[in-house]
């Protein structure tokens, strides 16, 4: 009696064993699915803003960016020049904000080319280079007459030149919306236009007060 008790207790405690054995293996493996899938995701996933999603851009996106990169090198160099050539607070103001909103868009632009393995222009001279056929890009002539200018001159001249900069920026973002199709492109391009036409207004109301 004695010996067939152990031999039986043996047999369960040994069951057990098997059990608890399974349990844990099913426990290990629905714990490390869901951790293994989270982790894949993270390492997929980059900040967000940085570069499109692949697949999703055609020509016009390139184009624009290609495009968009030097015309926002110009207005930003132009915004450069307001400080050591004007004196008038609204401006300076003015300028200021133009190169804070352009500096960025022109970085994030560069990355989008870069992760869709398309050529980044190159910055050359006043940024036009072979670009000055794009809408409301100025010539080199047109940047040296701005640059020699001070004062009263020279605002009149760079709120003039910046507002068909910027009706031409419009107008390429414009064209963006209508045959672009990644959606960080396109949201750049909406934001181009709301914020440089509300810039249009202003530069206006200077010329005109």
């Amino acid at each position: 009696m004695n010996t067939k008790s152990l031999t039986a207790s043996a047999l369960a405690l040994l069951a057990s064993a098997v059990v608890l054995t399974a349990c844990g293996d099913d426990t290990g493996e629905s714990g490390t699915g869901p951790a293994s899938g989270a982790m894949t995701t993270s390492a997929v996933a980059g900040p967000s803003g940085t570069s499109p999603a692949e697949g999703e851009h055609n020509d016009a996106d390139i184009r624009f960016a290609q495009e968009m990169i030097p015309h926002h090198r110009q207005a930003v160099e132009m915004a450069a020049l307001v400080p050591s050539h004007s004196t008038d607070p609204r401006v300076i103001d003015l300028a200021a904000r133009i190169q804070q909103a352009q500096d960025p868009e022109i970085t994030a632009m560069t990355g989008w080319l870069q992760a869709w393995g398309a050529p980044v222009p190159e910055g050359t001279g006043h940024s036009g280079g072979h670009h000055e056929g794009m809408p409301g890009m100025m010539t080199d002539e047109q940047m040296a007459e701005l640059e020699a200018a001070q004062g009263a001159e020279f605002d009149r001249m760079w709120l003039t030149m910046m507002i068909d900069h910027h009706e031409g920026a419009v107008q390429m973002a414009q064209t963006e919306l209508a045959e672009g199709s990644d959606p960080q492109a396109r949201t750049m391009a909406q934001e181009i236009i709301d914020a440089q036409q509300a810039e249009i207004e202003e530069m206006r109301a200077i010329l005109e007060g």
